[in-house]
């Protein structure tokens, strides 16, 4: 009977070294750009309801036109990709958090060096 080495329950860790989506796109517009791209202009400008080098150049660097928050909800409503979303979560709120817990760590370090003071004066 062969002893395996390897518990029943032992869970497999996978770890992803790709970066982050803040880090892999400068900004929303070449996230979304991506996107079309990987599922095809030609099919996303269909969804769109728009010409496909209208699509091209919409989320092109180019400053004349410009994709429209109304073409990005269409865009993920129709290809369900969410990519787009997290990038902005990324991009926003994941900084927030950092500095919340950061003020968080900081407040509980100032309140553990008061709790003394809060004993003799009766209050903990």
């Amino acid at each position: 009977m062969p002893v395996s080495s390897k518990p029943k329950d032992e869970a497999q860790l996978t770890l992803s070294f790709e970066p982050g989506l803040a880090e892999r796109y400068r900004s929303l517009r070449e996230c979304v750009a991506s996107g079309v791209y990987q599922h095809g202009l030609g099919r996303i400008a269909i969804d769109l309801d728009v010409a496909p080098g209208n699509l091209s150049v919409q989320i092109s660097d180019d400053p004349s036109r410009h994709f429209s928050v109304d073409s990005l909800e269409r865009y993920i409503e129709k290809t369900g990709d969410t990519t787009p979303i997290y990038y902005l979560i990324e991009k926003f709120l994941s900084e927030r958090a950092k500095d919340s817990e950061a003020e968080m760590a900081a407040a509980m370090q100032a309140l553990k060096q008061m709790a003394p003071a809060f004993k003799r004066l009766g209050l903990i």
